[in-house]
């Protein structure tokens, strides 16, 4: 691993770090703010972020002002690139020439494990994020075996996913403006018909009302925070965040959804809750 950034920051440190990575067969960054607690030698729970379309590490780390409050209740924050990007990386939307497709190839990684050529190679995201990046974090930084998860858009998407697929790796999750149901939507449906291919039922296993839907009794149900802006202009097509709310509802499965008038779908509104989320993790990491 090599650092390649460190701020001071409400008496912790900022940092951004570079290093190769085997899951995705690319180098890959990632950003981890250590709280002053961290800095004293303290071992602290640690809460991933993960970000929407387009972004890199650097879109949460200037614009959600997440290090106060990480600061505040002791919090060590991670939060990875969204996709793997090099020159040998697929990119793009196939066959659709000088196309950058936002929504699909680097930037667009959607947290899944790609099966289909050309994206299998390197778009394995969801071990990335699940795996590999938390043995890395536990191997190189002083921190507590307690975990929390949350993102934003495709990131929230992919909060709500990683936690459900993966039972008592978290202790806490939650999302903003999330892609709840993405095999129901036009961005789910292009991403996850890239990476996954045309077989429909391979989608449920990434689409996070489909895994509430199918949870056995008895299955662990951590409590959902999911903060959605009434103005944000993806909410009725891509968001459609009453779909998470019905299935909740039907399985009995503990969510509270809060929706702000006003609230678009920038950093405007991540920064104007963040710290209430913060201390949704807090709360939950320092309990257990």
């Amino acid at each position: 691993m090599q650092r390649i950034e460190q701020h001071a920051s409400f008496g912790g440190r900022q940092e951004v770090w570079r290093h190769a990575s085997a899951t995705l067969g690319c180098d890959m960054k990632f950003a981890v703010y250590l709280p002053p607690a961290a800095l004293r030698g303290e071992a602290c729970p640690v809460v991933y972020w993960l970000s929407g379309l387009t972004c890199t590490e650097q879109n949460f780390i200037t614009k959600a002002g997440a290090q106060r409050h990480a600061a505040e209740h002791g919090l060590i924050i991670v939060a990875p690139d969204t996709s793997p990007r090099d020159l040998g990386v697929a990119d793009g939307e196939p066959g659709v020439a000088d196309d950058p497709a936002y929504d699909l190839g680097q930037g667009a990684g959607f947290y899944v494990n790609a099966t289909q050529a050309p994206w299998a190679k390197h778009y394995r995201m969801q071990d990335y994020v699940a795996v590999e990046l938390p043995a890395l974090v536990e191997q190189h930084f002083a921190v507590a075996p307690r975990r929390g998860i949350f993102g934003h858009s495709m990131g929230g998407h992919g909060a709500l996913v990683t936690a459900l697929r993966h039972p008592g790796r978290y202790l806490s999750v939650s999302a903003f403006s999330p892609i709840v149901a993405p095999s129901q939507v036009p961005w789910g449906q292009k991403a996850l018909g890239a990476y996954l291919g045309a077989d429909v039922s391979a989608w449920a296993e990434w689409d996070s009302v489909s895994l509430i839907k199918a949870l056995p009794a008895g299955a662990e149900r951590l409590p959902l925070l999911v903060d959605q802006g009434e103005a944000d202009e993806f909410l009725a097509v891509q968001l459609r965040p009453e779909l998470l709310a019905e299935v909740c509802e039907q399985t009995g499965h503990p969510l509270t959804l809060r929706r702000h008038a006003g609230h678009d779908h920038s950093y405007y509104f991540i920064a104007s809750f963040i710290g209430e989320h913060v201390a949704h993790h807090a709360r939950a990491l320092k309990a257990g």
